[in-house]
């Protein structure tokens, strides 16, 4: 694949907006990505803009969730969650359907290989992404060690990084699968250290590659944010949620999928 493209300047963040702030300028043209610098749904769309190389292109609004703007539901996007894009007069959501619409749509480096046994693998692991991160946030939750469930989510992600020996990532080189998984690989990694004292990539030599070598890719490193303030975040989301023993789980009474991921996005999305 080929290598990210690289902006000559460093790009400067604005901050996020509020209830008090006036929207921009909004279905003028202008291609914007509607994000939230903590959450990592909006962290995937904003990782594949910038290793496609589109900051010119594509402007970052951030939006502060806990103080959210009353016009970004009523006339941007009604769902009122980040990630959302707004170009060519409409509004896209949901973070994995826009990493793919913007690479079809944008210029820029592809995020997918033409090998079609590379892109068999992805087609498997990027909707089972869903199932991770349901699987890791649930066990946060709940009392005790870190569950069997758990361990085999982590073990089946550290085989499927394994699987291509022509380079640390998901599918050799850096790749589409890869912006979906980092930004909750690296959550996971200091949530689990915190909050349980387990290591999770100890004895998974293939994720502590993984996680060093996506460290050195500007286009991911430009959205990292301070760790602490992560790990506040997620303890304040989940402080609602009482632990609970290991039997019970945390999201019970989940009927839909749409509703079993806002069990995971309502830890960034909701108030």
């Amino acid at each position: 694949m080929a290598a990210a493209a690289r902006s000559s300047v460093k790009e400067v963040l604005p901050p996020p907006l509020t209830s008090a702030s006036e929207p921009p300028p909004l279905f003028d043209g202008t291609t914007r990505l509607y994000i939230s610098y903590l959450c990592p749904y909006a962290q995937r769309a904003w990782i594949a803009r910038n290793f496609k190389g589109l900051q010119d292109n594509i402007k970052i609004i951030p939006i502060y969730l806990e103080d959210r703007p009353a016009w970004y539901k009523e006339k941007v996007y009604p769902e009122n969650k980040v990630p959302s894009l707004e170009h060519n007069n409409q509004v896209k959501g949901e973070s994995l359907d826009l990493v793919k619409y913007i690479d079809s749509n944008f210029e820029g480096p592809p995020l997918l290989p033409d090998d079609s046994t590379m892109k068999q693998l992805a087609e498997e692991l990027l909707p089972y992404s869903d199932e991770f991160n349901k699987a890791l946030y649930s066990d946060i939750v709940l009392k005790g060690d870190v569950s069997e469930k758990a361990v085999a989510a982590l073990d089946k992600i550290e085989a499927a990084v394994g699987k291509f020996d022509h380079g640390p990532f998901f599918l050799g080189q850096f790749s589409m699968v890869d912006i979906v998984y980092v930004p909750f690989i690296e959550r996971f990694r200091l949530f689990f250290a915190d909050i349980k004292n387990y290591d999770i990539t100890k004895g998974r030599p293939n994720l502590q590659k993984f996680l060093e070598e996506v460290n050195k890719i500007d286009a991911y490193t430009e959205t990292k944010q301070d760790p602490q303030a992560m790990l506040a975040v997620t303890k304040k989301r989940l402080g609602c949620l009482k632990l609970v023993a290991k039997e019970e789980h945390p999201f019970q009474g989940i009927t839909s999928k749409v509703d079993e991921d806002s069990g995971v996005c309502a830890i960034y999305n909701s108030l």
